[in-house]
């Protein structure tokens, strides 16, 4: 059977951010779980704020382009800041744009039900993100995806990764390892059925 193909992307566009940082860690740690990771920088696919009269004057090329990733995908991997306790805009508008009829006519919800997404998040904060997963984590049940029990908040986020952009903290590379194994055993276990 294939490895599982997962999406990583992070919900943040600016090039040093910590969740750009994050999310290369989390890709590497699915991949050294079995899975084959396509990660994604959302700076190629431009989104405008969702609006019905844009997508009625024709859907962006760039929605095209993540519906087709999506759905050659098993799953999402995404590491998101936290603004203001919440999931970023630039995180809720891609998926809302994803979310919107395929162009054979087909929900674009139903390019999400049936796959995994793991989650984390990091932030100069003391709390590393954690109110903002809180509502990722419903958001994307709420689109169907199953979406894995554990998470990683990474707290302090100036000073915890390396030279090299890897995280500095053994536990939190050791739980970032089981959120990565539990999404990739989730994206096989879902194929099979």
């Amino acid at each position: 059977m294939p490895s599982p193909r997962l999406l990583a992307f992070a919900g943040s566009l600016r090039e040093d951010s910590f969740n750009r940082k994050l999310v290369r860690a989390f890709a590497d740690a699915a991949r050294e779980a079995g899975a084959d990771v396509t990660l994604l920088d959302l700076r190629e696919y431009p989104l405008p704020v969702y609006d019905g009269d844009i997508e009625a004057r024709g859907m962006p090329d760039a929605v095209r382009s993540l519906q087709a990733l999506l759905a050659e995908h098993d799953g999402l991997l995404i590491s998101s800041p936290e603004y203001n306790g919440g999931v970023p805009a630039l995180v809720k508008n891609t998926l809302d744009w994803v979310s919107r009829p395929q162009e054979n006519g087909d929900s674009g919800v139903a390019l999400y039900r049936g796959k995994v997404a793991g989650i984390c998040a990091a932030s100069p904060g003391g709390l590393g993100g954690m109110r903002g997963l809180i509502a990722l984590r419903d958001l994307l049940a709420k689109l169907g995806l199953w979406v894995a029990p554990s998470q990683l908040a990474v707290a302090g986020a100036a000073d915890a990764f390396d030279d090299q952009g890897r995280l500095k903290d053994e536990g939190q590379r050791k739980s970032l390892a089981r959120l990565a194994g539990e999404a990739v055993t989730a994206a096989r276990a879902l194929r099979k059925t």
